[in-house]
């Protein structure tokens, strides 16, 4: 195998996937898409394979070969097609999150490759502004998209897209944000065909071919450096917002050789509550574990995925079953999905395992109230925390970890946009847990409402502490506050309410656990 060329068509696919990010970011409407990045895009081959993906979204990237597997067993695409699919039971993650699925295809009209993003939109309908509240049915988190023809050869399905507007709040940002993914898509087939062009089909497969192989081989050899044996780990999320019960995630991991198998079976039963998660999204968050072993820089692809085994039991909180609700479950279950496994490998390669990061997105969704007469307005956001001390290095502070990867809302541009105004953004000093490499710490964020609104919170680490490692203190929990009228009170992890004009939503971030013993 000629590892050099092999890497290079690695990050020839991988900067493809990029560069569709790049025109979905500058062409997107909504301050979610455009300044966030809350987005990813990937590229598989003509067997719905996995290439490349850009540096995105870990629970977007990691779900995604599940959702393309689902909709090339039901539906076969011809030129001038577009798939779009938000259905967390048929591949999807959670209903915001939407994805669009197009072929680049050869002169006979079979397809080559397939082009996929998927976009985390402000708001697809439901009970709550933003689609990101506190629900109890499934049919109130919004509107479901199962495998569906956007564009059939060439042509636009105005049905559904009108449906689809007529059920969600500020249409136009809707649609200017479906338009992007499609730019982007564009874009992708644009590179692709130029790598074709100059490489020729037969040896661009071959390459491939060889590239999904190496990653395998590279994979083999990151499980074959850990100790064999069986480790478990537990954590739980604080509860489900309905009771104060705990609920544990549990995981048993088994190193033989170069393989590894996940069990997840011991896991709390699911609830009536959005904190559920798909089975995609637990095996997003389990390889993404796998690949933070690998190290940066590493082809991630198909080949990735082959040395890991994951064993789950549906109806459970890691492998929901319809009609549960799951709008936080990609977000927060699989944070805590994460400090499970990094826990239970840390008695297997304490060495090389961080103390778990603030475990929460710290979500908000923020949206006119039915009295608001002018245009609707929804917006989201997630706000970092701290990260886990690591064996070598403390953590860093106010970043987003692990299971997100978007980025800072400027305080400029949220304001101009919307009618509230940031309060105060700063670090929460002496949040991080002390140690040898103390955790990060976490963040503080104030949001005051100048007229009247919605919102929407679901936060994880209110009511347990992320851990330390190897003698490390815990970090310090997340805290929710309302102020009204020169009174501050303490809100639920999860909860929807609604503020008036003055009013002020404090939400503080955890800081991450530390890491050894001083």
């Amino acid at each position: 195998m000629d590892v050099i060329e092999v890497e290079v068509f690695s990050k020839l696919f991988a900067s493809i996937a990029e560069e569709m990010g790049i025109v979905l970011a500058r062409s997107a409407f909504s301050s979610n898409i455009k300044e966030r990045r809350d987005f990813s895009c990937a590229i598989f081959d003509r067997k719905g394979s996995l290439i490349a993906q850009a540096a995105h979204i870990p629970v977007h990237l990691g779900a995604m070969p599940a959702t393309l597997e689902h909709v090339l067993a039901h539906h076969c695409l011809e030129p001038g097609d577009i798939i779009i699919v938000n259905n967390p039971f048929q591949g999807g993650s959670h209903l915001p999150d939407i994805t669009l699925i197009e072929a680049l295809f050869n002169s006979k009209g079979e397809p080559l490759f397939y082009l996929v993003n998927r976009a985390h939109h402000a708001d697809v309908g439901g009970k709550v502004p933003g689609s990101m509240g506190f629900a109890q049915n499934f049919e109130d988190e919004g509107f479901l998209i199962s495998p569906t023809f956007l564009y059939r050869r060439g042509e636009c399905n105005h049905g559904f897209l009108n449906n689809f507007l007529s059920q969600v709040r500020n249409p136009d940002e809707r649609q200017g944000d479906l338009q992007a993914q499609q730019a982007a898509l564009g874009r992708g087939k644009i590179r692709l065909t130029e790598i074709l062009q100059h490489y020729g089909v037969s040896h661009t497969f071959i390459t491939i071919k060889k590239l999904q192989d190496y990653s395998e081989k590279l994979m083999r050899q990151t499980i074959s450096h850990l100790n064999d044996g069986s480790y478990s780990f537990s954590d739980v999320l604080d509860n489900d917002g309905l009771n104060q019960e705990p609920l544990p995630i549990s995981a048993r991991i088994i190193i033989s050789h170069d393989q590894a198998i996940i069990d997840f079976s011991g896991t709390a039963s699911q609830v009536n509550s959005p904190i559920n998660t798909v089975q995609p999204v637990t095996i997003a968050a389990t390889i993404y574990v796998f690949q933070c072993l690998l190290g940066e820089g590493y082809p991630i692809n198909a080949g990735s995925y082959r040395p890991i085994t994951i064993k789950t039991r549906p109806g459970t909180l890691v492998d929901a079953t319809s009609p549960a609700p799951v709008a936080a479950g990609n977000v927060e279950t699989s944070q805590r999905i994460v400090d499970v496994l990094f826990g239970a490998l840390a008695q297997g390669a304490s060495n090389r395992i961080p103390a778990a990061s603030c475990g929460s997105m710290n979500n908000i969704a923020i949206g006119s109230s039915k009295e608001r007469k002018s245009v609707k307005f929804t917006y989201y956001e997630t706000i970092g925390g701290g990260m886990g001390g690591r064996p070598s290095r403390p953590g860093l502070s106010g970043i987003q970890t692990h299971m997100t990867n978007t980025m800072n809302t400027p305080v400029e541009a949220l304001e101009r946009s919307y009618p509230l105004q940031i309060s105060h953004y700063k670090l929460r000093k002496n949040s991080g847990g002390t140690g040898l490499h103390p955790g990060g710490n976490g963040i503080s964020r104030g949001y005051r409402f100048l007229e009247k609104a919605r919102i929407s919170l679901l936060t994880e680490r209110r009511e347990t502490a992320p851990y330390g490692l190897a003698g490390g203190q815990d970090g310090e929990m997340g805290k929710n506050y309302l102020v009204r009228d020169g009174e501050t009170r303490k809100l639920a992890g999860k909860v929807n309410l609604k503020v008036k004009a003055g009013d002020m939503i404090i939400i503080e971030s955890p800081g991450g656990g530390g890491w050894g013993g001083k």
